[in-house]
């Protein structure tokens, strides 16, 4: 009966240390969870929008092509003795780019002089016949007949030295044909033919070819909905065109625009126009290709941006605008035109905002960012 009563003492006691630990336990505040790291920031460029002047090109494929290029022929056929050039140098109008054998030249100027002076005598003897014929007959010693046939023999006579007169004067070109000389400024080609050789009156393959380098050409093409703007602008002020290389893209020369060709290739839809540019570096050679940009206008005070920070969405284009505490927002904007690598805003932003140039592929509104250095 006393270990009952002692092991329900001891049950209770049990049970009540058991209940104070429960209430000490909900009595005491819940420790609380650890709150979740920010994400990282995401690292981008940035851009100011600014205002100023921006130049609206055309850009279309070119060649260069000379204004003159002349392949020297010889004009007469004979021995080529001499070329007295460097293939490739520049020479002007009048330099003697070759010497052909004078001598058989020589020759027949030389006959045609002798010819000439036997038929002066000629004539001088017929002549003082004219005149005692002209005496006899007028005393009629002489008949009508044998005066008129005088007449005719000195009319004969002056006509032979007319011929002759011809004929000296051709042999004498020929002679001036033995010496060839340039028909233009311009830079000489590779020698078609060397000294030694028998050449041919206007052979087809020439001696050399003279290319004008300066000024010079580019005809370039654009599509056939730019040539109402073009021939507008054309009409009010002389359009200035940029030779730009295709592989380095550096300006090669400035020239103006020349002339709009007078058809649109029905099957390209293009038009072609011709620029002339001064070549006083002769950057721009013969043949070549380049990428002709024609300025139409000038867009003057606008706002501006670099084009690739503007973003192409479903609903339109938009920007990521820098906030103060680094993070950014969304905004749509409209573009009033995109010139090559810059883009002129109509609306959505002010002079001064700050946008994020590159690097928005992980942004969404309210990311935290940070800006690298050089931006």
């Amino acid at each position: 009966m006393t270990l009952g009563r002692t092991g329900l003492i001891t049950a209770l006691f049990v049970l009540m240390v058991l209940g104070g630990l429960a209430v000490r336990m909900a009595q005491s505040p819940a420790k609380p969870a650890e709150t979740a790291a920010p994400p990282p920031a995401v690292p981008v460029t940035v851009a100011r929008v600014s205002c100023q002047d921006v130049p609206i090109y055309l850009i279309g494929l070119g060649q260069v092509q000379p204004l003159n290029t002349v392949v020297v022929k010889a004009e007469v056929s004979g021995i080529l003795e001499e070329t007295p050039f460097k293939e490739g140098d520049e020479v002007s109008v009048g330099t003697v780019l070759a010497l052909i054998d004078p001598r058989p030249y020589q020759a027949v100027l030389d006959q045609a002089l002798a010819k000439q002076a036997e038929d002066q005598a000629q004539l001088a003897n017929a002549r003082s016949d004219l005149s005692r014929y002209a005496a006899l007959a007028s005393s009629n010693f002489a008949s009508r007949q044998q005066l008129d046939t005088q007449q005719a023999t000195v009319a004969a006579d002056t006509a032979q030295l007319e011929a002759d007169a011809a004929a000296i004067e051709a042999a004498r070109l020929n002679l001036q044909f033995t010496r060839i000389t340039a028909p233009i400024d311009g830079r000489l080609g590779l020698r078609q033919v060397d000294p030694g050789n028998l050449i041919e009156a206007n052979s087809p393959t020439g001696i050399v070819t003279v290319t004008q380098m300066k000024p010079i050409a580019v005809i370039f093409t654009l599509p056939q909905d730019d040539l109402a703007p073009v021939r507008a602008a054309a009409a009010h002020a002389t359009l200035a065109v940029l030779a730009v290389a295709q592989e380095a893209g550096q300006v090669l020369d400035q020239g103006t625009l020349e002339t709009i060709d007078n058809t649109v290739d029905p099957a390209t839809g293009t038009f072609r126009l011709k620029a002339i540019f001064p070549n006083r570096a002769e950057a721009l050679w013969p043949g070549a290709f380049v990428n002709a940009k024609l300025l139409v206008r000038t867009l003057k005070n606008v706002l501006t941006l670099p084009a690739r920070a503007v973003q192409h969405g479903a609903d339109g284009l938009y920007v990521y605008v820098v906030r103060p505490d680094q993070t950014v927002v969304r905004q749509a904007v409209e573009e009033a035109e995109e010139a090559g690598e810059v883009a002129v805003i109509a609306s959505g932003l002010a002079k001064g905002t700050e946008v994020v140039l590159d690097g928005q592929s992980r942004l969404r509104n309210g990311t935290r960012i940070s800006v690298e250095a050089g931006s």
